[in-house]
């Protein structure tokens, strides 16, 4: 899976942000803290949901299961809107 090229990315600091361009179906602005941001750093590479999660295992000492769940839901949000390629 890969992020559409109808969609942009950005950081700020802590915070990602996923903008509709030109094309998108999608109307509006997606906000997501610095682990959303990681993950949709990944996405602009072709990658698969476990890559994600062994990439943020790598990254940031969280319990059991928390890395899992944060990347299933930005996934789940990137998908609500259409902007993933898979």
């Amino acid at each position: 899976m890969k992020l559409r090229e109808e969609f942009l990315s950005h950081r700020n600091g802590d915070e990602a942000f996923i903008i509709p361009a030109d094309g998108a179906k999608f109307s509006g602005l997606v906000r997501g803290n610095r682990t959303f941001g990681e993950v949709v750093g990944l996405l602009q590479g072709d990658t698969t949901e476990a890559e994600i999660v062994k990439a943020l295992r790598s990254k940031f000492d969280a319990p059991e299961g928390v890395i899992e769940r944060d990347v299933a839901k930005a996934l789940g949000t990137l998908r609500e809107i259409g902007a993933l390629s898979e």
